[in-house]
């Protein structure tokens, strides 16, 4: 059985890996225009991760995907919205403390590192995520950010075998910067994301995809339609 990443919409991601850990990354279901499932759908994910507070990663429905098994990975500042809304603090990690940016966590034998993002977030400050699967797998979630110097560190440092990158311009890099930031982090293969959601988006990916040829031709571009899912390993 392959490792699986399913786009739902917007920076919403379930990665269901070789072993059968399920993971959720920026679960924005209700309210999100391209998301093709309900909450109901992807509830009991292992490991929930979020970048930031904003209402597009963030959610509204934590309290119906929490189950017993699953444990919410963020920020202090993060986590204490996630307790506010009901969720125990043994679903959060680190005992409902939370984690911050440099640190990993292991979760049944999956590893995340948080690292930093340039953005926004009215509580703590915003992320991204390094997942390393059991088999080693590294997928990079970069969260809502523009482009930094340091994501050619994350490239030495981890090997990354997938990149979940925004593309979307306004709020996020533009596909320049995320053409750009390819060369940086010298993935085997990206995934764009936040594109089309609203209309001050990019409503398209062609124009990423024509700059990736030009700056990082090595890097495999897979452009998913929301609910569609693709193998890696």
């Amino acid at each position: 059985m392959a490792n699986k990443i399913r786009w739902l919409g917007h920076a919403a991601f379930e990665i269901t890996t070789a072993q059968g850990c399920r993971i959720l990354i920026d679960p924005w279901l209700t309210g999100n225009p391209s998301c093709p499932v309900k909450a109901a759908d992807v509830a009991g994910a292992d490991l929930i991760l979020i970048t930031h507070d904003h209402h597009d990663h963030y959610g509204s429905d934590l309290p119906e995907l929490v189950k017993a098994n699953s444990i919410v990975v963020g920020q202090p500042e993060v986590v204490a919205q996630v307790k506010q809304d009901g969720i125990a603090a043994e679903n959060v990690i680190n005992s409902g403390s939370g984690m911050n940016i440099g640190g990993t966590v292991t979760v049944r034998d999956v590893k995340v590192t948080m690292t930093q993002a340039v953005h926004s977030s009215a509580a703590g400050t915003p992320c991204g995520f390094i997942v390393t699967l059991e088999d080693g797998t590294v997928i990079y979630h970069a969260g809502d950010t523009g482009i930094f110097a340091s994501m050619k560190l994350f490239g030495e440092l981890y090997e990354l075998d997938v990149a979940l990158l925004p593309i979307g311009s306004a709020f996020v890099m533009d596909p320049l910067q995320a053409a750009k930031a390819l060369q940086l982090l010298q993935p085997k293969i990206a995934i764009p994301m936040h594109y089309k959601t609203f209309a001050a988006l990019e409503q398209s990916p062609d124009s990423f995809l024509a700059l990736a040829q030009e700056k990082a031709p090595a890097v495999e571009i897979r452009v998913l339609q929301p609910g569609e899912t693709t193998n890696i390993g």
